[in-house]
């Protein structure tokens, strides 16, 4: 088949190919989609939980639902699903012991709640009118955002998904304060002519929407696994003792770093058990300053010079700490004095380091010593041989 009719969709995970009898088919493409969940259960029967299945959407909309249609549902179907008006269309990503642990993730108790169903799976006029409504999608969120520069309205459309009967269509939109849409919503409405539902979210949400790479290489976390956002302060930062740089500390969203909160449990913790200098050090060779400190390591460096990173003595923390109950009984410890801190790094990448022509180079410089070695060689040896025939030409005479 033709590379050309082939179409990966990742914002929903799949595949769209149409035949050569122009056929259309859409197919699971799992690891393409967003907030994937590995199912580590794969195989595992439970009879409990047979019947609820999670269906996804698009991006990271998705959702736990019953199999009320009495047909064969599995991993990787698309399926038609209840909505609030009219039917959806979406793709079974979860099946099995796994559903239960995310409803459990998720509080959802089965026994309580009203879940949706699912009706029957997806027959090729649905597919097709899903695919019709997913190509309106982009020009709908263009002339969207035209209309609402229009009204002069302080909001951004960030996407827009339409429903998988296309008679809905749902728009992402980003606002930092509250915004009037008794207006938009009857353009939109004359404009689409289509249900209109607005959903807000905000700026890291928008990211894992759109999703991208991250400057460490990998996938944005807000668009791989993070479905809970949590608040983000400076002071997670100053606690790791990062250099507060907003052009470094900032994610693509523009606000700071979903990692930064990563490690700031661990060097809380360590940071516990550092003790807090305020004033130097008393020896009796000198006041000892602190300069800098080791936070994972617990290792706190000083210098008797204020002003110069110089020469820095390495001291634990618990070291530290008797240091400090001396200083305030009057004693001072002899000298801090010993082997100074490495200056080097501890860790030195050899990659770069080296040139492949320096053998090429130590041979020019060996061929051209002994060169020259054995001209000075030579030299000696004609001075040498001069000496002994003018020595023998005076024993003649």
């Amino acid at each position: 088949m033709d590379n050309e009719n082939r179409r990966f969709d990742c914002s929903r995970g799949c595949v769209v190919e149409r035949t050569d009898e122009g056929e259309l088919k859409c197919d699971y493409r799992q690891g393409c989609c967003k907030l994937e969940v590995y199912d580590w259960l794969s195989g595992v029967k439970q009879e409990q939980y047979r019947d609820y299945f999670e269906v996804r959407f698009k991006n990271t909309r998705k959702g736990i639902y019953v199999n009320a249609s009495g047909q064969t549902i599995k991993m990787g179907d698309l399926v038609i699903v209840e909505s609030a008006a009219g039917h959806d269309l979406g793709i079974v990503t979860l099946e099995g012991p796994v559903v239960a642990r995310q409803m459990k993730c998720k509080k959802i108790d089965p026994e309580v709640a009203e879940l949706k169903k699912i009706y029957r799976k997806a027959k090729i006029f649905d597919l097709e009118k899903w695919q019709e409504a997913i190509a309106r999608e982009h020009e709908t969120m263009i002339r969207a955002r035209q209309i609402a520069a229009e009204l002069g309205l302080e909001m951004k459309i960030g996407d827009v998904e339409f429903q998988g009967d296309g008679t809905k269509a749902i728009f992402y939109y980003i606002a930092d304060g509250r915004v009037d849409f008794r207006q938009l919503i009857k353009l939109f409405a004359e404009e689409f002519r289509i249900r209109i539902e607005m959903k807000q979210i905000g700026a890291r949400q928008e990211a894992g929407l759109i999703g991208g790479l991250g400057v460490c290489g990998r996938e944005l976390c807000c668009s791989n696994y993070i479905s809970s956002f949590q608040s983000i302060t400076t002071t997670a930062a100053r606690i790791q003792d990062l250099s507060l740089n907003p052009q470094k500390l900032a994610g693509q969203c523009g606000k700071l770093k979903c990692c930064l909160n990563y490690e700031t449990a661990v060097y809380v913790d360590a940071q516990s058990r550092i003790p807090k200098v305020l004033n130097p050090l008393e020896f009796q060779d000198g006041l000892a300053y602190l300069m800098k400190t080791d936070i994972l390591k617990e290792v706190m460096y000083f210098s008797y010079d204020q002003s110069s990173y110089a020469n820095l003595y390495p001291l634990q923390a618990e070291e530290v700490k008797e240091i400090i109950r001396m200083n305030r009984n009057g004693q001072k410890p002899e000298s801090l004095k010993g082997e100074p801190a490495p200056s080097t790094p501890e860790f030195i990448s050899a990659v770069g380091d080296d040139s492949i022509t320096r053998f090429d180079e130590s041979r020019r410089k060996r061929k051209g010593g002994k060169g020259r070695n054995q001209g000075r060689q030579g030299g000696q040896k004609h001075r040498q041989d001069r000496r002994k025939a003018a020595q023998k030409d005076s024993s003649a005479k």
